[in-house]
């Protein structure tokens, strides 16, 4: 994965399977401290400590389809590569925690890629799950929240290409009014 917005929709889509109902993704860009911080948080059925002590074990994966999870080793050696750190939480029954931070200037950071794209695309995907967008910039903040979108289009589907289109269109506009990376 070359890009975080690839990671965001690898972590998100383990939380979707792990029957998470709310994922809440954050993005804080700090030029003041030279940071970019990511947290995604879900509600879903969380890990075992056993679990929890392999999930950097690029040979370790719940999922059935393939032998390898190499999603979280990646993004640790990313954050590790970009001058930052990386952590996960997790408690059974309660949920998971993903934090990592990158020197936002470092020549190896990886960049955003397409946030819009990856947030429509999890929206498509996953109608049900409440999601909720964060993205940060100094003091700037953009939020996109899936249960405000819903309560505004009442019986349209929120994977309704119109308003998959809308979404897209309100996360470009509201990165430009921060002055996001993005």
């Amino acid at each position: 994965m070359l890009e975080l917005s690839l990671h965001i929709l690898d972590i998100t889509e383990n939380a979707v399977r792990a029957e998470a109902k709310t994922v809440t993704i954050t993005l804080i860009e700090d030029p003041q401290t030279d940071r970019l911080t990511l947290e995604i948080l879900d509600d879903g059925k969380g890990m075992t400590e056993d679990e929890l002590k392999r999930a950097l074990d690029p040979f370790y994966t719940t999922k059935k389809v393939r032998r390898v999870g190499l999603g979280l080793p990646m993004l640790a050696q990313a954050a590790q590569n970009a001058g930052g750190w990386f952590e996960i939480e997790s408690k059974p029954s309660e949920g998971t925690a993903v934090r990592v931070a990158f020197r936002l200037s470092h020549i190896d950071r990886q960049p955003l890629g397409d946030l819009q794209g990856t947030m429509t695309t999890l929206i498509m995907g996953n109608p049900d799950i409440h999601f909720i967008y964060r993205h940060r910039r100094e003091q700037n903040e953009y939020v996109l929240d899936t249960s405000e979108i819903k309560r505004e289009i009442e019986d349209i589907p929120i994977n309704h290409i119109e308003v998959l289109k809308f979404i897209k269109q309100d996360i470009t506009e509201g990165l430009k009014e921060i002055n996001a990376e993005a």
